[in-house]
């Protein structure tokens, strides 16, 4: 459960937050202990130890972690390899070919987090099959800081807000900054009512190559 040092810094810099997560860390070590959690321990801070804070492009929020067995693996919508593709990623993979022709199977999406996609979820850990078993722990506070910070210290970021979770995090975010992709959640509920068709990927690399940045290759 180690997180890099350039995203740990950030979170020293600020006396209040660091102690809160030292809190959770502490709360959160103790739940390994008494339950099955996911993702594994070692994977908690993933999409962080993936995504340098120099390197970053794009932020896209996810709620918190797949709760099946072996699924999660510290990546907002990322799924382990062989394990059976969930309904919302099956439908991600189904308008990124609608949008930029690349017919995805890997269902490990690392190759975008070292791209400079910080894939974060609101929430970092789950218990095994009860969605939202953490929104208790305190994860938002911290993942509200590095939203904020990254809108407040960086320039031209992409952020990726799918669903209703992750578009209250709108207020966190300087508009005038960044450029923020708004659209309904990939799940098989909401899909239809205006994530199909939104061409997230193309959008992402349009703003990308117009600000000057290497655009990211969605097959990798």
């Amino acid at each position: 459960m180690i997180l890099n040092d350039d995203w740990l810094n950030i979170i020293k810099s600020n006396a209040k937050i660091y102690d809160h997560f030292e809190h959770v860390i502490k709360k959160i070590d103790n739940e390994y202990k008494k339950e099955c959690i996911y993702p594994k321990k070692e994977a908690i801070f993933k999409a962080f130890n993936l995504t340098r804070f120099d390197k970053l492009k794009v932020v896209l929020i996810g709620q918190d972690p797949y709760h099946g067995e072996n699924e999660a693996n510290g990546l907002a919508f990322s799924l382990n390899r062989n394990v059976k593709i969930t309904p919302s990623l099956r439908n991600i993979f189904k308008e990124l070919e609608d949008d930029v022709g690349i017919k995805r199977t890997n269902t490990d999406l690392s190759g975008w987090a070292k791209q400079g996609i910080l894939l974060l979820n609101n929430i970092l850990t789950v218990e095994k099959d009860k969605p939202l078993s953490h929104k208790n722990i305190g994860w938002q506070a911290i993942t509200d800081y590095y939203i904020k910070y990254i809108s407040d210290k960086k320039d031209n970021i992409v952020f990726i807000l799918w669903g209703n979770e992750s578009q209250k995090k709108l207020s966190l975010i300087d508009e005038k900054k960044h450029y923020v992709i708004k659209s309904a959640h990939p799940s098989p509920l909401s899909a239809s009512r205006g994530f199909f068709g939104s061409k997230p990927f193309s959008k992402t690399n349009k703003y990308l190559k117009k600000n000057n940045q290497s655009v990211i290759d969605w097959s990798l």
